[in-house]
């Protein structure tokens, strides 16, 4: 019975601009397009829509020969479930999960985790597999699980990994004539521009509406001077702790 199933997802659908579309890739399409969209929307839904979405592209990546691309959606299906529970529950008391800064903690262990995971991961499909494509496969495959923690976490800099994976991603589909999937990410290139803009306002609306730390009454001076009035206070913003 999965045999058949496998059969049927990468039987011909259709053919556009001379190359037979799967349908495993029209689903992918669909699905993958849906689920951007969702995200940018920060809808919950998006998240078992993206889980359809992995198991389509698991059977397309695979008959492809992007192997890394295939066994990262199975990465993405776990990673689903992490980022789905976080949304609902991540602010603790089903209190919707805010749109925050990427800490500079974050930043130093991603930035060693991706150079490693690609390096690493480029190395393992030039020699263990016939990818004509390696360089491509590791690149955007560690960008996509960069941008998959960060969407997890609500972090507005995850849009910045998904926009540098696609820019890879369209280029590389088109070379192995996926020019469904190319167009695609070419759509998903779009929403995650759409996605960028609507996660940095949600960001300066929670910035904005936070109330400013009333400063403590100065001391009196050694000369028994009176206190600093509330006039000739310095206005201090609010302390973001999402930058530490």
């Amino acid at each position: 019975m999965f045999g058949s199933i496998l059969a049927a997802l990468n039987a011909p659908l259709f053919t556009a601009l001379g190359t037979s579309v799967s349908s495993a890739e029209a689903f992918g399409f669909v699905t993958g397009a849906l689920c951007v969209w969702l995200v940018a929307r920060q809808h919950l839904a998006n998240w078992p829509i993206g889980i359809a979405n992995n198991v389509f592209f698991i059977v397309l990546f695979a008959g492809s020969g992007l192997y890394a691309d295939a066994g990262l959606q199975v990465v993405y299906i776990a990673l689903a479930g992490y980022g789905w529970w976080q949304w609902v529950y991540g602010a603790g008391r089903r209190v919707e999960l805010p749109v925050t800064r990427t800490t500079r903690v974050e930043w130093c262990w991603l930035a060693g985790c991706g150079l490693a995971g690609t390096a690493g991961l480029w190395l393992l499909l030039s020699r263990l597999t016939d990818s004509t494509v390696p360089a491509g496969d590791a690149v955007t495959t560690v960008l996509s699980l960069l941008a998959t923690y960060g969407q997890s976490r609500k972090r507005w800099e995850s849009w910045l990994f998904w926009i540098a994976a696609d820019l890879v991603y369209i280029p590389l589909y088109a070379y192995k004539q996926l020019w469904l999937t190319a167009l695609l990410y070419v759509l998903f290139l779009a929403l995650c521009l759409f996605g960028l803009r609507g996660w940095l306002a949600d960001l300066r609306r929670a910035g904005a509406s936070r109330p400013a730390p009333v400063p403590a009454p100065a001391a009196a001076g050694a000369a028994g001077g009176p206190p600093a009035t509330a006039g000739s206070r310095q206005a201090s913003g609010p302390i973001d702790p999402e930058r530490s």
